[in-house]
């Protein structure tokens, strides 16, 4: 198992499905899908972001999320795939052994598909309301 390291990796994987948990979110794409003939190893990716804390805390939640991935049956990850786990504050306290199911569980589950573009209920094609003028925001005399 290979870790990402490039921003434009995390980058496509961000547009890919996702799954939610309280301690981190799991976001996968599959490498095919891109077009590219990849038959590498499955790869995986940790981020955590400033507001999830100070340093320490965003370095403890990563670590709990690597422990996590150490521990996690690689035979379980699907080939051909990147996963990014996004750490939330909820890992900081969260039982380990509930995050290592929550783990398992948004693995196998058919993760939500949340590409941008797609039509999943977003403002896309619609007119945005006009604003009043200065004479309509007037009150009549």
């Amino acid at each position: 198992m290979d870790r990402l390291r490039q921003r434009a990796d995390f980058l496509a994987v961000a547009n890919g499905a996702r799954v939610n948990s309280p301690a981190f979110v799991l976001q996968s794409l599959d490498r095919r899908s891109l077009g590219r003939d990849d038959l590498g190893p499955v790869r995986i990716g940790f981020t955590v972001t400033k507001k999830n804390g100070n340093a320490p805390e965003r370095n403890r939640i990563r670590r709990r999320l690597r422990e996590l991935v150490k521990r996690l049956d690689p035979v379980s990850m699907q080939p051909h795939h990147d996963y990014v786990l996004v750490g939330r504050r909820g890992a900081l306290s969260r039982d380990f052994t509930t995050m290592l199911d929550d783990l398992r569980i948004a693995i196998t589950k058919p993760a939500r598909h949340t590409a941008k573009g797609s039509d999943n209920g977003s403002d896309k094609g619609r007119r945005p309301n006009p604003r009043p003028g200065p004479a309509a925001s007037r009150k009549p005399d």
